[in-house]
């Protein structure tokens, strides 16, 4: 029977309920009827502190306090306000100082970036590359325009990533479609914490050039969601020099999100910016980019784009930021190393993890375990190949004391 009554299914699977968000609500649920003491909800993909309450930078929130309502309410250009596209180049590049041909677009988060990029570079039906291990939204955004997600696997036997897979996909999708998206989601990966390492890049960057003489066009989208939060900010962004040894049919983007590195999740702002090898391709970007945002959502929340702008236009400001920022990304990085040390006492296979917001636990009967774990108070989120768990909305005693609660029920 049917899950559709009057809406139009058009080759999509919708679910009734966001996983994620399910188990949130259930777990929020448990808390009201048995008391938060008795709850662990490690669904959740934003920062929180100890306590479970939201972490909101200080030194952002008094710039939103100092905003004037011209600044917030008006309407932001559909592209982006000029000086948050300048700035947001200078939040994503860091110290490093691209040599391409960059245009900014803003976004609505880095959604915004996927989608925009997915929809403009490939064609209906073509199929998206990514890894096996993925944020699911991935097949949303690609389902919802008529494309799919094809994916190899992450990693190899002795648990690195696997260039000579990617390199075997890569060559079999060009050949197949003439052109090919690829999504890679580093450094601190969603779900697996893992970053791609210099060589990973180096063995990444030979297949696209391998294959670019074959194909109509290569865009590789290097979703940088979590860059911040990965570590040192300058040592994760060394690899983007990489990006640019490419032929000119072959261009990057970086999707970058004011989510987690600002701690703006609810104003919804991010940024695709591309790397391009000639000035038209740079300017087809914009243009391109910019149809594709009337279409779907007109124009990005401007608020965020005016906090942005101003942290960048103040050099104290902005140092304040970056430090409150280490404060949480040293808490968070300390959380996810005591999962790890936690689950390697025990015996607790996880998949390759460095830092970020999440840790995964490889395994068949996922749902199965989840749903075990949840009559426990444990609130985690199944996957097709395993568990994420959320280090990001939990304490550090509470991350060294799920590993073993895992590890029971397999």
């Amino acid at each position: 029977m049917s899950n559709y009554i009057l809406a139009k299914q058009n080759g999509r699977n919708i679910p009734l309920e966001d996983k994620a968000f399910g188990a949130s609500n259930r777990a929020k649920k448990m808390i009201a009827e048995q008391g938060k003491d008795k709850v662990i909800n490690a669904t959740i993909g934003s920062l929180l502190n100890d306590e479970g309450e939201l972490v909101v930078l200080e030194s952002v929130a008094e710039v939103v306090n100092t905003l004037k309502p011209v600044q917030y309410a008006d309407y932001a250009p559909i592209g982006g306000v000029v000086s948050f596209k300048e700035a947001v180049q200078k939040a994503a590049f860091g110290s490093y100082q691209p040599k391409a041909y960059v245009e900014a677009m803003a976004t609505p988060g880095g959604t915004g970036a996927l989608h925009n990029t997915m929809v403009n570079y490939s064609k209906a039906g073509d199929k998206i590359l990514t890894t096996d291990w993925h944020w699911a939204p991935y097949n949303t955004i690609a389902g919802e325009i008529g494309r799919s997600v094809e994916t190899f696997e992450m990693f190899d036997g002795e648990g690195k990533f696997n260039v000579a897979g990617f390199a075997a996909k890569v060559k079999e999708l060009v050949a197949a479609q003439g052109s090919l998206v690829i999504i890679l989601n580093t450094p601190a990966h969603n779900p697996t914490g893992y970053s791609l390492t210099d060589a990973d890049w180096d063995g990444v960057m030979a297949a696209i050039r391998e294959e670019a003489a074959n194909a109509e066009s290569i865009v590789l989208l290097v979703d940088v969601a979590y860059i911040d939060f990965a570590g040192d900010e300058e040592e994760h962004r060394k690899f983007l020099p990489k990006l640019e040894d490419v032929p000119a049919n072959v261009m990057s983007v970086i999707g970058y999100s004011l989510s987690k590195t600002f701690t703006l999740y609810g104003t919804r702002c991010g940024a695709a910016i591309c790397l391009a090898q000639t000035p038209e391709i740079a300017a087809e970007f914009k243009r391109v980019n910019e149809f594709s945002a009337r279409a779907a959502w007109s124009n990005a929340a401007r608020i965020s784009q005016q906090i942005l702008s101003d942290i960048y236009s103040d050099e104290a400001l902005l140092n304040k930021v970056g430090a409150e920022r280490a404060v949480y990304r040293d808490m968070l990085i300390q959380r996810g190393r005591a999962f790890a040390e936690e689950a390697e006492k025990i015996g607790l296979e996880i998949v390759p993890f460095d830092a970020g917001f999440f840790v995964s636990v490889p395994c068949d009967n996922a749902d199965e375990i989840a749903k075990k774990l949840e009559a426990e108070g444990l609130f985690i989120l199944p996957l097709k190949k395993g568990l994420r768990i959320s280090v990001a909305s939990i304490s550090e005693a509470a991350c060294r004391k799920i590993p073993a609660m895992i590890k029971k029920h397999m």
